[in-house]
């Protein structure tokens, strides 16, 4: 019975981590290909460039956004 319930309580905590990895997605700009992308890091300004200055909170918020950004046509 200690067994099972340890077994499942390592599953659920494997399983709901990855959920809590991105919480937070950018539309950024690679700077060396001049191509807007998804990103789920804070862009550094270097090699990608922010655009907005909005996180999203799902990624198809962030890829709506891209899609009406004037600066990623």
């Amino acid at each position: 019975m200690k067994k099972t319930i340890l077994f499942l309580s390592i599953a659920t905590f494997v399983s709901t981590t990855s959920a809590f990895a991105a919480t937070e997605y950018w539309v950024a700009k690679n700077a060396g290909t001049k191509k807007c992308e998804i990103v789920s890091k804070k862009p550094d300004g270097k090699t990608l460039m922010e655009i907005g200055k909005t996180a999203y909170k799902t990624k198809s918020h962030a890829e709506t956004a891209m899609k009406n950004s004037a600066h990623c046509k």
